[in-house]
């Protein structure tokens, strides 16, 4: 029996803001409720609602740039930094910017919707 998996058909998530999400692996791949990992893209002008998610999530940016809003604290990560956002923290993540941020995310426990507690 292999001690690994390889993931070559990422899920991609369903959207309907133009944001490009592709677990690798996670609760909507493989069932593991443990970890999360995926590759997204958000396009220029994206947002989200604030959340307060209850897991830890750390992203590291690849291209571009995205900002977040952290217990009421702006912050902007470029190509190159990276993040940990500790669970419980009211966050917003958006990308006001004109180019694209293609990024990886990380959360722990995995990422669900149960867990996420968007704001309407």
């Amino acid at each position: 029996m292999k001690k690994y998996t390889l993931q070559k058909s990422p899920f991609v998530v369903p959207t309907n803001d133009g944001k490009v999400i592709e677990e690798h692996f996670g609760n909507a791949t493989n069932n593991n409720s443990d970890v999360s990992i995926a590759h997204m893209i958000a396009p220029p002008k994206w947002s989200e609602p604030y959340q307060v998610p209850e897991f830890d999530e750390y992203t590291y940016i690849i291209k571009g740039k995205k900002q977040f809003i952290i217990e009421g604290e702006t912050i902007i990560l470029e190509a190159g930094q990276s993040i940990k956002i500790e669970k419980n923290a009211r966050v917003q993540y958006s990308n006001p910017f004109d180019e694209p941020c293609e990024y990886l995310s990380v959360c722990l426990p995995a990422f669900s919707l149960e867990k996420v507690n968007r704001e309407d």
